[in-house]
């Protein structure tokens, strides 16, 4: 694919998403099913909800009795996805009004195309499927999200229409490496199983994409909300939710990871009316938040030494320690100046104090919010004013939510 963003001045090239190739394979296997006419290896056209014009190869076309399957091999340009590469195949066959084999895979079903064709549209092997509720997705049904399946539903619709064919017809979605690649995505935290999930809302796959990681804060935020959750428990990885697992004492913790993006979390958790969010992280990231910065990330700004500096300023630190905390290369480091100066207690008091007040301005005070910062080296380091009770309250909202995960399972 010839179509480049530009990111950090570096030309990189965009790919196109497993909802693209599921559509450009549905067409192709829904025309070979149909009796087109076509050549060997003719590319697929296919118009991205964004405009972009696609031209896909196909692989591995079959054509059966009543059947006919194509696969599409996902392109992901130069964003380091971890389904680049892989085949996303499609099978399409027909099927008689009074068939109840779809009923029998909790497909997504009643997909009406036109006033002549129904066209349902399920997953199979390799492709999730729906265990909790808040998804884009009901229970039950196959992880393929809203605009990759609308895009399929055209596709098939247009083929049908130019073949002016009136029957129903069957689409099956496979990914034969779902299975194995679904483990190192989010989908198993999502309550999705036995695959990955047919995604993307322009077709298009851009570069490192900071927008695609917020949408999955915000889906794992949508998915705690649908269990029941009030209280949510933010950290910015996997540091914060091992911290917290140790720090309460509990072998599970129900947080979301947010990564550098703690102001679009806090954003979201406002706008979806939590009553509390308890914000932990490792010193490192949240002595930026302490100063209002809400991206974390090292390329907006790296102003550690001089935050954690002027706090202990303030403290009183003498001219030597503000020297040497600016000359330090991590906050673990500087705790250890902070300590050998005995005004570790008093320096990080002056920054939960700040950062209690920007978490509080973020979301508008409309909910209780408190933040717990800790050490790598040194653990638990302190926690803002209001951080004792939402403690206590995530940990009654966690026992809230198993239970009712546990009546929804049976």
């Amino acid at each position: 694919m010839e179509r480049y963003v530009m990111k950090d001045n570096k030309k990189l090239r965009c790919g196109y998403t497993t909802g693209s190739c599921a559509a450009a394979a549905a067409q192709r296997a829904a025309a070979l099913l149909l009796g087109a006419s076509l050549h060997d290896h003719e590319d697929i056209v296919l118009v991205t909800p964004k405009g972009v014009t696609l031209q896909l190869k196909p692989e591995l076309t079959e054509l059966g009795e009543k059947w006919a399957s194509c696969s599409i091999q996902k392109d992901a340009g130069d964003d380091p996805d971890i389904t680049n590469g892989i085949l996303v195949c499609a099978r399409v066959s027909k099927l008689a009004d009074e068939d109840q084999t779809v009923k029998a895979t909790g497909s997504n079903t009643g997909n009406e195309a036109s006033a002549k064709s129904r066209i349902v549209i399920t997953g199979g092997d390799g492709v999730g499927r729906v265990t909790k509720p808040g998804l884009a997705c009901s229970i039950g049904e196959a992880a393929i999200n809203p605009v990759p399946k609308a895009m399929i539903l055209e596709q098939v619709k247009a083929v049908c229409d130019e073949l002016d064919y009136a029957g129903s017809l069957l689409v099956e979605i496979s990914v034969p490496q779902g299975s194995e690649i679904a483990k190192r995505t989010y989908n198993p935290r999502l309550g999705i199983v036995g695959g990955i999930s047919i995604l993307g809302t322009s077709g298009i796959v851009e570069p490192m994409s900071e927008q695609a990681l917020i949408d999955t804060i915000k889906t794992e935020m949508n998915v705690r909300k649908a269990e029941g959750a009030e209280y949510l428990v933010i950290t910015p990885g996997n540091y914060g939710e091992t911290f917290l697992k140790k720090y309460l004492g509990k072998e599970e913790i129900a947080a979301v990871k947010c990564s550098n993006f703690i102001g679009e979390a806090l954003d979201y958790a406002e706008e979806m009316k939590f009553k509390g969010v308890l914000l932990t992280g490792h010193i490192g990231k949240l002595i930026k938040t302490s100063a209002g910065i809400m991206n974390t990330h090292s390329k907006y700004g790296d102003a550690r030494m001089e935050i954690l500096t002027a706090h202990a300023a303030l403290a009183g630190a003498p001219p030597a320690v503000l020297k040497r905390l600016m000359e330090c290369v991590t906050t673990e480091d500087a705790i250890t100046v902070l300590d050998e100066a005995e005004m570790r207690e008093i320096t990080l008091a002056s920054v939960l104090k700040k950062l209690d007040y920007h978490i509080k301005e973020r979301v508008h005070h409309q909910m209780e919010i408190g933040a717990v910062i800790f050490s790598n080296f040194y653990g638990y380091l302190g926690e803002t004013v209001d951080a004792a009770i939402l403690k206590s309250m995530v940990s009654q909202n966690d026992k809230f939510c198993m239970k009712t995960r546990g009546m929804r399972d049976k």
